[in-house]
């Protein structure tokens, strides 16, 4: 075929979503590992190690937020509702420890 250009790349838009789908597939990955290593530094009692852990995983969890196509905004709107939801239910949590208050005051300090 004589003037015909072959490409063997697909299309942008082709390799942008093999990437994203990649890019979520590694995600999802870095999440369990990172759990894995959470339970582990919590056997050591190692609280450097914990706290790595714990950001390592949130980190990864925003930036699955932004790769399934959804906004930082929109998931702290749905923490909080869900925060406030398990309040009002008398979580188990929030009865013995008082834990989702303090969340949620740490939560909306954080936005002033």
């Amino acid at each position: 075929m004589e003037g015909l250009i072959v490409s063997s790349k697909p299309p942008q838009g082709e390799f942008d979503l093999a990437r994203n789908l990649r890019t979520i597939e590694w995600l999802k990955a870095q999440i369990l590992e990172q759990t894995s290593f959470l339970f582990k530094a919590m056997l050591q009692g190692r609280e450097e190690l914990i706290l790595e852990a714990l950001a390592g995983i949130i980190i990864s969890l925003f930036v699955l937020t932004r790769r399934l196509g959804l906004s930082f905004t929109r998931l702290e709107k749905k923490l909080l509702q869900q925060v406030k939801g398990n309040i009002e239910a008398d979580h188990e949590v929030e009865k013995w420890y008082g834990d989702l208050s303090a969340l949620l005051d740490y939560l909306s300090g954080m936005k002033r």
